[in-house]
């Protein structure tokens, strides 16, 4: 499960780094007091978007994690689910593909709950 939590970690900071890198023609920018704003392609929006949506759900995450190794609860294959669900979502997020994101967010939704669920 720590595996799983550090892969976590990993995860969100690659998804709030990345809309640095694809926006790299704006480096004055971005190095800068960011006063103002900046042009930017659609998809460093939704790259932005896409990592800033991670942050809503990690905290869960992270609690029922590790809440399940304090108490000894098998969740790991649910955890391990709700990773790649996290990491699909944020690539069809990305890549603007519309339901499909959609139910991918609703499967980690009920991942964390069933975490939730197993730890009662």
């Amino acid at each position: 499960m720590i595996t799983l939590i550090l892969l976590a970690l990993l995860l969100t900071l690659i998804q709030l780094m990345t809309p640095a890198l694809l926006n790299s023609k704006n480096l004055d920018f971005l190095i800068s007091n960011r006063e103002g704003s900046v042009e930017e392609a659609p998809v460093v929006g939704r790259a932005r978007r896409a990592g800033n949506n991670i942050l809503e759900s990690l905290p869960a995450f992270l609690a029922l994690a590790i809440l399940s190794i304090m108490l000894e609860v098998d969740t790991y294959n649910l955890a391990m689910f709700w990773l790649g669900s996290r990491v699909l979502y944020y690539f069809s997020y990305v890549f603007g593909i519309l339901y499909i994101r959609t139910i991918i967010w609703f499967v980690s939704i009920i991942c964390l709950i069933l975490m939730g669920l197993a730890l009662i």
